[in-house]
């Protein structure tokens, strides 16, 4: 197959990254929908390690452990497995699962390997930049898999999974939910370490299973099984039991940040009677967040299908898009809605106060107290 350059691959991704990735829905707010993805299957067994245990038995037994645990604490999380069983899953079409949901978050549950023995820890990666040659060899070990899918060339744009270019453009993806993703990943390690498992640490590098979700995703490698102590460690039930209820307090975690994030307005109700008041300039301002993007791009109404007045906000080290400066929660929304309209369907409310993005429920408590 003839290789892929990186200039072919980054035309791809600028094409991408006009979508922004972390949805805010009016209707459903915060995290209600979760895509739990045991990682290989069928006949693809994965890593294969120390008295011959397969990758594949290993973490779908986890993520069925997780999803079960979710649906018990959370009875009004939607939760869905990529595959339940053993049979082969394209990693296109585990994307493909998450974002036809919906899904508000996608977990993928691996197990590692390496060629040396010794290797040994848990680490959780998010799509992005490749901090290491190490990360670029794990993501280029999971990403074999698409060598079994048939037409493989066609379904993923001619990418070529032994190519280092690719898997370096492949990591400049996804930067609107990297945040996010590195949230939930950090939150994930932390129990690991509680539970006294090696931490190898939060990455970022390019994997395929990760790159066409739309929304906040982690791959999580529990462990190597090529480790003879680590190995036989994740081979028994009860460890496999308590890795589990790591991850479940760690979505815990996450759940209860997304949520106070994205709460919903006070259940005051303004009746269609009431005269509107005018709006209080309580200091609140409510802005669309567009795309994100890890250098700038401009503010240049072509580049936004004739969008007037965006503002390029620089956060950290990426650069983010936003249209509006609205006083009030439902002019915000309506807002959002004329935006994804204009074909921005994954456009999302943020709120900025003195300055500084705070949580909506947050922004929401400021304007319920203003005088």
């Amino acid at each position: 197959m003839k290789k892929i350059t990186v200039y072919y691959f980054a035309a791809f991704i600028s094409c991408l990254m006009l979508t922004s990735f972390y949805p805010f829905r009016p209707s459903e707010y915060g995290l209600n929908k979760v895509v739990i993805d045991a990682g290989h299957g069928g006949k693809d067994p994965g890593a294969i390690g120390v008295d011959k245990i397969q990758e594949k038995n290993i973490v779908l037994d986890i993520a069925l452990k997780v999803g079960g645990a979710i649906k018990k604490q959370h009875p009004n999380v939607t939760v869905v497995y990529t595959r339940d069983k053993d049979v082969f899953i394209g990693l296109g079409e585990r994307a493909k699962i998450a974002n036809q949901m919906n899904a508000d978050l996608f977990i993928s549950i691996h197990a590692d390997a390496a060629a040396s023995t010794q290797a040994y820890g848990t680490e959780t990666f998010a799509l992005g930049l490749h901090r290491s040659k190490e990360n670029l060899e794990t993501a280029k070990r999971e990403n074999q898999a698409i060598l079994l899918e048939e037409n493989y060339e066609v379904k993923y744009e001619g990418f070529d999974p032994s190519s280092d270019e690719s898997l370096i453009a492949l990591g400049l993806m996804q930067q609107n939910s990297l945040e996010q993703s590195l949230s939930i990943a950090s939150k994930v390690q932390g129990q690991f370490v509680a539970l006294g498992r090696r931490d190898r640490g939060v990455k970022q590098a390019g994997f395929m299973v990760l790159y066409k979700t739309t929304m906040p995703s982690v791959l999580i490698e529990t462990g190597f099984i090529t480790n003879t102590k680590e190995g036989r460690f994740l081979n028994k039930e009860e460890n496999r039991s308590s890795i589990s209820n790591g991850i479940v307090t760690a979505f815990n975690q996450y759940k209860m940040e997304i949520d106070d994030l994205y709460a919903p307005p006070s259940t005051n109700v303004i009746k269609e009677n009431t005269p509107k008041k005018e709006t209080l300039d309580h200091g609140v301002r409510f802005k669309v967040q567009i795309t994100a993007s890890p250098k700038s791009i401009g503010t240049d109404s072509k580049t936004f299908k004739g969008i007037e007045g965006v503002e390029e906000l620089k956060i950290k080290n990426s650069y983010k898009y936003a249209v509006g400066n609205e006083k009030s929660f439902e002019d915000g929304v309506s807002l959002q809605g004329n935006v994804r309209e204009r074909g921005y369907k994954d456009a999302f409310l943020i709120s900025i106060y003195k300055g500084e993005r705070i949580p909506i429920s947050q922004a929401l408590e400021i304007i319920k107290n203003a005088k």
